[in-house]
């Protein structure tokens, strides 16, 4: 496609926009190179919850990323690099897929995870002329794309994306597609990234002060292939393909701005999903998966998440959620409502600074015949500490059908829909701040240097049989420091 060649020359001007000393003269108050450094011990026992052999990680990583930023006049070019080093197969990475945990990862080798590995994580050119306001820019690379609540987009990915950022209007409209993990462990993708193509648009207005009401759109197009009846199927064939097509609606009071003040705090969103989907069906068990034929036709689904917040004094806080996305409708599934395959449920919902997951640390779902209810407390002291306390309850929606991606490795009972509990916690000590340059504020998400406590201790409900495990844990130590 002409994006992907578009993509090859861009890596080829950002190489010599930022080797361009004469050019890209740092200003003496900014800081235009550094290394982000990064620990992380995790824990984590059961994600297959001990129906299969396997499933437990243990282990110590070291994550090391080195980055350049340049900039002259509206021209900008920034790079991220990593290197990952660890005693178990560990994630050091947030954004990092459920599909890329170890265990749950692909049987094939080309997708299995090693313990070691080197990316590039970032690489973009900038361009910020095309309007006079300060908060416009135009950007083409592989990037950082996200939204507050983070269900639409947070990911990095290879765009073209043209944001538009002022106090009264935010809007982004772009294009993406995967064309690589861009790790030397990692040398194909997953088989719903390959040949889908993705076009955004959204749009916000603060109608009242600290009042914001938008607008998203999402679409993709799959143009991948299903395998022909009698065909053998591994791990990395598809199993759906479709165009879709996502409008949102939303309505927030800052809510995922971790230093508003407001007594009171609100989110509501609710999105439809339309289109046509076809999806693959196998025989067989194992490793030996045979196709038996395909199933097709129209979509029509909606997903939605409410959320209220109430602070009791400067630094506590309390809120309750509730999320569900559609599921069943008929045998195929068209009722399943899908999230747009960018968003990795990570914001600000408990009100601080630490971002926790929407449906749970452990569990980690999709919004997809999916029914949570949660409760939450938060605690911030300035800006030295914050700790989060969550609590959900998580249903099926159609008993009968999948409930799409997952932290959770383990097979469903038809007929329950009780898929369990679970309380996370998340606790975070800052230190010193200030050493990141303010052109850079808004594409990372931390300070400058961290140590963070996040876990979960998920309860299986009926809906993963008898034979699972009673509980479930997934638990990390971040130590961060940015150079």
């Amino acid at each position: 496609m002409k994006l992907k060649h578009w993509m090859n020359a861009s890596l080829g001007l950002g190489a010599t926009l930022l080797s361009s000393h004469s050019i890209w003269a740092a200003p003496s108050n900014d800081k235009y190179f550094g290394l982000d450094v990064k620990i992380t011990a995790q824990s984590e026992d059961d994600r297959d919850l001990g129906t299969r052999d396997g499933g437990d990680v243990q282990g110590l990583g070291l994550d090391v990323r080195p980055w350049v930023y340049g900039q002259r006049g509206n021209w900008s070019a920034y790079a991220m690099g990593q290197a990952v080093s660890a005693s178990d197969i560990i994630e050091t990475d947030t954004l990092q897929p459920n599909a890329l945990d170890g265990d749950s990862a692909s049987r094939n080798d080309s997708r299995q995870p090693d313990k070691s590995y080197l990316a590039l994580r970032e690489f973009w050119v900038g361009y910020s002329g095309l309007t006079a306001y300060p908060g416009e820019e135009l950007r083409f690379g592989r990037q950082r794309l996200r939204n507050d609540d983070s269900q639409w987009r947070d990911t990095n990915i290879e765009a073209l994306n043209w944001t538009f950022d002022t106090t009264l209007l935010r809007a982004n409209l772009g294009v993406a597609e995967r064309f690589s993990e861009y790790r030397s462990d990692i040398d194909e993708l997953a088989p719903e990234d390959e040949d889908r193509l993705h076009l955004f648009a959204d749009a916000a207005t603060q109608w009242t002060p600290g009042h914001w009401l938008g607008v998203n759109a999402h679409h993709s197009r799959d143009d991948g292939q299903l395998r022909s009846t009698g065909e053998a199927v591994d791990d990395l064939d598809k199993r759906t393909t479709g165009d879709l097509t996502w409008l949102g609606l939303s309505a927030n009071s800052d809510a995922y701005n971790f230093r508003n003040q407001n007594p009171v705090n609100y989110w509501a969103s609710v999105a439809w999903l339309s289109g046509e989907r076809e999806r693959l069906d196998t025989t067989g068990s194992g490793d030996q998966r045979i196709a038996s034929g395909k199933q097709s036709g129209d979509v029509n689904a909606w997903g939605t998440d409410l959320g209220l917040r109430l602070r009791l004094d400067p630094s506590w806080q309390v809120g309750a959620a509730y999320a569900r996305g559609s599921g069943g409708g008929s045998d195929d599934g068209s009722g399943n409502y899908q999230q747009t395959g960018l968003q990795s449920n990570r914001s600000n919902f408990t009100g601080t600074r630490s971002r926790v997951h929407r449906f749970g640390e452990a569990f980690r779902g999709e919004l997809s015949n999916l029914q949570a209810a949660t409760l939450f407390g938060s605690w911030q002291v300035r800006e030295d500490y914050d700790a989060s306390l969550v609590y959900h309850r998580l249903w099926r929606v159609d008993g009968e059908q999948p409930i799409g991606d997952s932290g959770i490795n383990a097979s469903l009972v038809n007929g329950d829909k009780d898929l369990g509990q679970e309380v996370d916690l998340v606790v975070t000590k800052y230190f010193k701040q200030g050493l990141l340059p303010a052109s850079m504020s808004q594409a990372i998400d931390e300070p400058s240097a961290l140590m963070r406590f996040r876990g979960g201790v998920f309860k299986p409900g009926d809906a993963y049989g008898s034979e699972a495990d009673s509980l479930m844990h997934r638990a990390f130590v971040d130590v961060i420091w940015r150079y």
